[in-house]
C-alpha cells in the first residue's frame, strides 16, 4: 500500500514571530486535497499513528505533549474524539484545564501545568493550556497588562525546557471562521443532543472576537519557537482539520530515532515448553 502524502505539516507551520494576521478565509482551505481523499488518508494514517505511539512507549526516551488550542466551537473535543482515539489510552491521556481553583491562583500560572507534562514514553493532550493566561486573562483583563506580557517569555522558557528534557510540543491552533462558529453555536442550541455543549457565556466571547483574533495571532507569534512551534489548523472543514493534524502528529513522531529496547536476555537461549 503506497504511504499517505504529507504535506501539511511544513504548509501550516507559523513562520517567524510577528503576530499571525488570521483571515476567515483561511479557515476553510483545502489545500488541494477533498473529503473522501481525506477520510481515507486520515484513516490509514490512524493505524500508523498506533504502531508509532507503540514504538514511543516501548522506547520510553520522549514524551509529546500536544497544546490544542481554538475559540469557542473551534473542535477541540471532536479532534480528540477523531485523531487521537487512534493512541491506546495506556500511554495517551487527556487534560483539559477550565478556570483556576483558589489554590492554583495561589501559584504560579504554570504550577497546575507541569504537573501534567507527559513522562517519557507517554502522549498527554492538552485541552486547553497554559495559553489561556495569554488569551482569556488578556481579553477579560483579569490581570494587568505587564503580567500577560511577561507570560510571552516565561512560556518559551518553560518549553524549551521541557525540549530539553526530551519532551517534544505539538502546539495545534483550530482556526475557525465566524461564521462557522455560528453556524456551530446555533446546531448546539437546537440540537437536543448538543445543548448540553453550549454555555450562554460563549455569546459574550463571541461578542469580543476581535479582540480574541489579537490575541491569538499575538500567541502564535510571540511564542512559535524552533523548540515548539505553533500549526495554524484549517478547521471550518472538519475532514482537513482532522487530516492536517493527522499528518502533524505522524511527521512529530516519525522524526524521532524511536527504536524497540534491546532484550535483558538472549533470546535463542529460551526455551518455551
Amino acid at each position: 500500500m503506497a504511504r499517505v502524502r504529507i504535506d501539511l505539516p511544513d504548509r501550516l507551520r507559523v513562520r517567524g514571530r510577528g503576530r499571525v494576521e488570521l483571515q476567515d478565509a483561511a479557515a476553510g482551505r483545502t489545500h488541494g486535497w477533498d473529503e473522501e481523499r481525506a477520510l481515507e488518508a486520515t484513516a490509514r494514517l490512524a493505524v500508523e499513528l498506533e504502531e508509532l505511539q507503540y514504538k514511543l512507549f516501548a522506547d520510553g526516551r520522549y514524551g509529546i505533549l500536544v497544546v490544542l488550542q481554538a475559540i469557542d466551537g473551534g473542535g477541540k473535543d471532536s479532534t480528540i474524539r477523531h485523531v487521537f482515539s487512534a493512541f491506546n489510552p495506556q500511554g495517551c491521556a487527556v487534560r483539559a484545564f477550565k478556570a483556576p481553583s483558589a489554590e492554583e491562583l495561589r501559584h504560579d500560572f504554570l504550577w497546575r501545568i507541569h504537573q501534567h507534562v507527559p513522562p517519557r514514553g507517554e502522549l498527554v493532550v492538552f485541552n486547553r493550556s497554559h495559553y489561556e493566561d495569554v488569551l482569556v486573562v488578556r481579553v477579560d483583563g483579569l490581570v494587568p497588562e505587564r503580567v500577560w506580557r511577561a507570560r510571552y517569555r516565561q512560556i518559551n522558557d518553560f518549553e524549551r525546557m521541557l525540549g530539553e528534557n526530551d519532551i517534544r510540543v505539538v502546539k495545534l491552533f483550530l482556526h475557525i471562521s465566524k461564521g462557522e462558529q455560528r453556524r456551530r453555536f446555533e446546531e448546539r442550541i437546537h440540537d437536543p443532543r448538543k445543548q448540553w455543549k453550549f454555555d450562554p457565556q460563549d455569546l459574550r466571547k463571541r461578542a469580543q472576537w476581535p479582540a480574541y483574533r489579537r490575541a491569538f495571532g499575538d500567541m502564535l507569534g510571540r511564542c512559535n519557537t524552533r523548540h515548539a512551534p505553533w500549526y495554524v489548523v484549517p478547521s471550518d472543514h472538519k475532514w482537513v482539520r482532522d487530516l492536517a493534524v493527522a499528518q502533524i502528529m505522524h511527521a512529530t513522531l516519525s522524526s524521532l530515532p524511536l527504536r524497540f529496547p534491546s532484550p535483558r536476555f538472549n533470546p535463542r537461549s529460551m526455551r518455551v515448553r
